[in-house]
């Protein structure tokens, strides 16, 4: 489990998150809200991107609230932004390569055999530059590179955006087969709350920087029904 607790952060003197208590358990967690609720922001702080200035963020009992993003990684916890999350001059497979550069030749092969069963789009785009490739398939290979890691968290932040609902909605079911397959824990930060909310087993919302509903992402999604 990843637990924040009582997190003050922001970005030097601009306070965004007030008083923050969540956890990022198995299954997927929903942080949905406004814009400017400071969805991405705690996850950037949970991954070390953000100024923190007061509160902890709990990894497995060990505190990580000070230690540098790579070492974050290490721990398996991974976080992909909105944008800029593959290298657009390089191939599909350089990205992955990249992505698995501290594995064997056998670990890594393993692993992306995995990837590309979970995402079979990419066997055929494996020499294709990554900067070509449509706004689901960048997504699909920013989160494969994630997977070649083999993350335990996995934060996304805003997967969808500028997607074509059809688009959407197939990121949305692979998010969910990487819940179920992989039993990965996710953080799903989206503007599209519906989707969000029916791939997720629990939900957070955020207000002005603090959290104003955590449970069961079924009983959010009734409420805005």
């Amino acid at each position: 489990m990843l637990q924040v607790k009582g997190l003050n952060a922001g970005y030097k003197e601009l306070h965004i998150l007030f008083d923050v208590n969540t956890a990022i358990e198995d299954g997927i967690t929903a942080f949905v809200g406004p814009n400017g609720s400071g969805k991405s922001t705690l996850l950037k702080a949970i991954f070390g991107l953000a100024t923190v200035y007061s509160g902890r963020i709990i990894y497995d009992g060990m505190d990580i609230t000070r230690m540098k993003p790579y070492t974050r990684t290490r721990l398996g916890i991974t976080y992909l932004p909105q944008v800029n999350n593959i290298f657009s001059d390089l191939s599909v497979r350089e990205n992955l390569i990249i992505a698995g550069y501290t594995l064997d030749r056998s670990e890594f092969e393993d692993r992306l055999s995995t990837v590309m069963d979970i995402f079979p789009e990419l066997e055929r785009l494996k020499s294709r530059k990554a900067g070509v490739l449509s706004g689901g398939e960048k997504q699909f290979l920013a989160i494969s590179t994630a997977l070649i890691r083999k993350s335990e968290v996995l934060m996304l932040d805003e997967p969808t955006a500028h997607l074509s609902s059809k688009l959407a909605e197939k990121v949305f079911q692979r998010i969910a087969e990487l819940r179920d397959r992989l039993g990965l824990r996710i953080a799903l930060v989206e503007q599209n709350v519906r989707g969000a909310l029916e791939i997720s087993d629990r939900a957070n919302m955020l207000v002005g920087g603090r959290i104003v509903f955590e449970g069961d992402a079924s009983e959010l999604l009734e409420r805005i029904r």
